[in-house]
Protein backbone atom coordinates (compact mmCIF):
# COMPACT_ATOMS: atom_id res chain seq x y z
CA UNK A 1 0.00 0.00 0.00
CA UNK A 2 1.37 3.10 -1.11
CA UNK A 3 1.49 6.22 1.60
CA UNK A 4 1.19 9.61 0.51
CA UNK A 5 4.01 12.01 2.29
CA UNK A 6 2.76 14.60 4.06
CA UNK A 7 4.20 17.76 2.96
CA UNK A 8 5.98 18.57 5.88
CA UNK A 9 7.92 15.65 5.53
CA UNK A 10 9.97 17.11 3.29
CA UNK A 11 11.82 19.74 5.81
CA UNK A 12 15.43 20.06 5.86
CA UNK A 13 17.09 17.62 7.98
CA UNK A 14 18.02 17.84 11.85
CA UNK A 15 21.61 17.46 12.16
CA UNK A 16 21.82 13.78 14.01
CA UNK A 17 18.92 12.31 13.06
CA UNK A 18 20.82 10.23 10.13
CA UNK A 19 22.89 8.49 12.98
CA UNK A 20 20.38 7.99 16.03
CA UNK A 21 16.83 7.02 15.76
CA UNK A 22 16.21 8.30 18.80
CA UNK A 23 16.77 11.51 17.91
CA UNK A 24 14.46 11.65 14.49
CA UNK A 25 11.81 9.72 17.15
CA UNK A 26 12.06 12.62 19.54
CA UNK A 27 11.90 14.99 16.47
CA UNK A 28 8.20 13.25 15.59
CA UNK A 29 6.74 16.10 17.65
CA UNK A 30 7.29 19.83 16.10
CA UNK A 31 5.82 23.16 15.19
CA UNK A 32 5.02 24.69 11.29
CA UNK A 33 4.12 27.83 9.96
CA UNK A 34 -0.12 26.20 10.00
CA UNK A 35 0.61 24.47 14.02
CA UNK A 36 2.02 21.25 15.67
CA UNK A 37 2.43 18.45 14.10
CA UNK A 38 2.93 14.34 15.53
CA UNK A 39 3.81 12.16 12.97
CA UNK A 40 2.18 9.48 15.33
CA UNK A 41 -0.93 11.14 16.34
CA UNK A 42 -2.59 7.60 15.46
CA UNK A 43 -1.31 3.79 15.17
CA UNK A 44 -1.09 4.07 11.72
CA UNK A 45 1.18 6.83 11.54
CA UNK A 46 3.12 5.35 14.27
CA UNK A 47 3.18 2.16 12.17
CA UNK A 48 4.39 4.06 9.42
CA UNK A 49 7.70 6.06 10.94
CA UNK A 50 8.63 1.96 12.13
CA UNK A 51 8.40 1.13 8.84
CA UNK A 52 10.13 4.00 7.03
CA UNK A 53 13.25 3.88 9.67
CA UNK A 54 13.51 -0.04 9.23
CA UNK A 55 12.61 -0.69 12.99
CA UNK A 56 9.33 -2.85 11.89
CA UNK A 57 8.74 -4.81 9.09
CA UNK A 58 5.29 -3.23 6.88
CA UNK A 59 3.27 -6.72 7.04
CA UNK A 60 3.50 -6.55 11.09
CA UNK A 61 0.54 -5.00 12.49
CA UNK A 62 0.99 -2.41 15.21
CA UNK A 63 -1.80 -1.93 17.99
CA UNK A 64 -2.98 1.08 20.23
CA UNK A 65 -1.42 -0.21 23.27
CA UNK A 66 2.02 -0.45 21.13
CA UNK A 67 1.80 3.02 19.45
CA UNK A 68 0.93 4.27 22.71
CA UNK A 69 4.38 2.75 24.24
CA UNK A 70 5.99 4.61 21.11
CA UNK A 71 4.93 7.94 22.31
CA UNK A 72 5.66 7.35 25.87
CA UNK A 73 8.84 6.80 24.58
CA UNK A 74 9.25 9.52 23.00
CA UNK A 75 8.04 11.66 25.43
CA UNK A 76 10.30 9.94 28.31
CA UNK A 77 13.68 10.27 25.53
CA UNK A 78 12.57 14.36 25.59
CA UNK A 79 13.05 14.66 29.79
CA UNK A 80 16.08 12.75 29.14
CA UNK A 81 17.65 14.97 26.20
CA UNK A 82 16.42 18.08 28.31
CA UNK A 83 17.94 16.50 31.49
CA UNK A 84 21.05 16.24 30.08
CA UNK A 85 21.42 19.44 28.31
CA UNK A 86 20.72 20.70 31.37
CA UNK A 87 23.36 18.70 33.70
CA UNK A 88 20.18 18.08 35.95
CA UNK A 89 18.99 14.77 37.19
CA UNK A 90 15.44 13.37 34.65
CA UNK A 91 12.67 12.79 36.34
CA UNK A 92 12.35 9.09 37.57
CA UNK A 93 9.43 8.04 34.91
CA UNK A 94 11.34 9.21 31.97
CA UNK A 95 14.19 6.87 33.25
CA UNK A 96 11.97 4.11 34.28
CA UNK A 97 10.13 3.92 30.94
CA UNK A 98 13.77 4.04 28.99
CA UNK A 99 14.82 1.11 30.88
CA UNK A 100 11.62 -0.80 30.59
CA UNK A 101 11.92 -0.29 26.61
CA UNK A 102 15.18 -1.56 27.16
CA UNK A 103 14.09 -4.67 29.04
CA UNK A 104 11.46 -5.38 26.98
CA UNK A 105 13.24 -7.63 24.21
CA UNK A 106 17.02 -7.35 25.10
CA UNK A 107 19.26 -8.26 22.23
CA UNK A 108 21.32 -11.53 21.89
CA UNK A 109 24.90 -11.11 21.60
CA UNK A 110 25.69 -12.41 18.17
CA UNK A 111 29.36 -12.91 16.39
CA UNK A 112 29.46 -12.16 12.73
CA UNK A 113 32.24 -12.85 10.56
CA UNK A 114 32.52 -10.83 6.81
CA UNK A 115 35.30 -9.57 4.98
CA UNK A 116 36.41 -7.08 7.31
CA UNK A 117 36.54 -10.14 9.93
CA UNK A 118 35.12 -11.02 12.91
CA UNK A 119 32.36 -8.09 14.69
CA UNK A 120 30.11 -7.99 17.42
CA UNK A 121 26.36 -8.15 16.04
CA UNK A 122 23.43 -8.23 18.49
CA UNK A 123 20.42 -9.55 17.36
CA UNK A 124 16.87 -8.29 18.67
CA UNK A 125 14.29 -10.52 19.37
CA UNK A 126 12.17 -11.47 17.07
CA UNK A 127 8.67 -12.62 19.14
CA UNK A 128 7.50 -9.39 19.55
CA UNK A 129 9.10 -6.74 16.68
CA UNK A 130 7.15 -4.20 17.99
CA UNK A 131 9.01 -4.49 21.49
CA UNK A 132 12.24 -5.51 19.73
CA UNK A 133 11.59 -1.57 18.06
CA UNK A 134 11.15 0.16 21.57
CA UNK A 135 14.47 -1.68 22.69
CA UNK A 136 16.22 -0.59 19.88
CA UNK A 137 15.62 3.18 19.94
CA UNK A 138 15.61 2.59 24.04
CA UNK A 139 19.42 1.56 23.06
CA UNK A 140 20.08 3.64 20.49
CA UNK A 141 19.10 6.57 22.59
CA UNK A 142 21.23 5.31 25.46
CA UNK A 143 24.17 4.79 23.20
CA UNK A 144 23.63 8.89 22.50
CA UNK A 145 23.09 9.83 26.18
CA UNK A 146 26.19 7.99 27.18
CA UNK A 147 28.39 8.58 24.93
CA UNK A 148 30.93 11.58 23.39
CA UNK A 149 28.01 12.77 21.10
CA UNK A 150 25.88 13.72 24.20
CA UNK A 151 27.56 16.87 24.94
CA UNK A 152 26.55 18.16 21.01
CA UNK A 153 22.48 17.78 22.52
CA UNK A 154 20.65 21.17 21.88
CA UNK A 155 17.08 22.07 21.48
CA UNK A 156 16.45 24.12 18.95
CA UNK A 157 16.15 27.72 20.01
CA UNK A 158 13.43 28.73 17.60
CA UNK A 159 10.10 29.34 19.15
CA UNK A 160 7.74 26.57 19.22
CA UNK A 161 10.17 24.29 17.16
CA UNK A 162 11.27 21.90 19.74
CA UNK A 163 13.03 19.96 17.60
CA UNK A 164 16.64 18.91 19.26
CA UNK A 165 20.06 18.24 17.15
CA UNK A 166 23.65 17.54 17.06
CA UNK A 167 25.27 20.90 17.10
CA UNK A 168 27.98 21.30 14.91
CA UNK A 169 29.76 24.32 16.56
CA UNK A 170 29.25 25.88 19.84
CA UNK A 171 27.49 28.77 18.18
CA UNK A 172 24.75 26.89 16.28
CA UNK A 173 21.28 27.57 18.21
CA UNK A 174 18.96 26.46 15.34
CA UNK A 175 18.57 23.07 13.88
CA UNK A 176 17.90 24.06 10.52
CA UNK A 177 18.55 27.29 8.70
CA UNK A 178 15.01 27.22 7.66
CA UNK A 179 14.58 27.84 12.34
CA UNK A 180 17.52 30.44 12.16
CA UNK A 181 16.12 32.68 8.84
CA UNK A 182 12.61 32.42 10.40
CA UNK A 183 14.30 34.08 13.83
CA UNK A 184 16.53 36.55 12.41
CA UNK A 185 13.55 37.12 10.26
CA UNK A 186 11.57 37.79 12.98
CA UNK A 187 14.04 40.22 15.04
CA UNK A 188 14.49 41.90 11.95
CA UNK A 189 10.44 42.34 11.41
CA UNK A 190 10.21 43.85 15.37
CA UNK A 191 13.52 45.74 14.98
CA UNK A 192 11.75 47.73 11.87
CA UNK A 193 8.53 47.80 13.87
CA UNK A 194 9.78 49.61 17.24
CA UNK A 195 12.81 51.46 15.80
CA UNK A 196 10.93 53.12 12.56
CA UNK A 197 9.31 56.43 12.67
CA UNK A 198 5.59 56.55 11.68
CA UNK A 199 5.43 58.32 8.23
CA UNK A 200 2.10 58.05 7.58
CA UNK A 201 -1.37 58.67 9.91
CA UNK A 202 -4.39 57.30 8.75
Amino acid sequence: MEHETPVYLHQLPVPGEDRYASLALVNTRFTVSHGPVDLLDDTGAAHLWLVRHALLPDPVELNGRQSGRLRALREALRALFAARAAGTRPPGDALDTLNAALAAAPATPRLAWNADGPRRADLPDAGNPAAAALSLLAEDATDLLTGADAAQLTECAARGCARWFLRSHGARRWCTTKCGNRVRAARAYAARKSGSPQKHLS
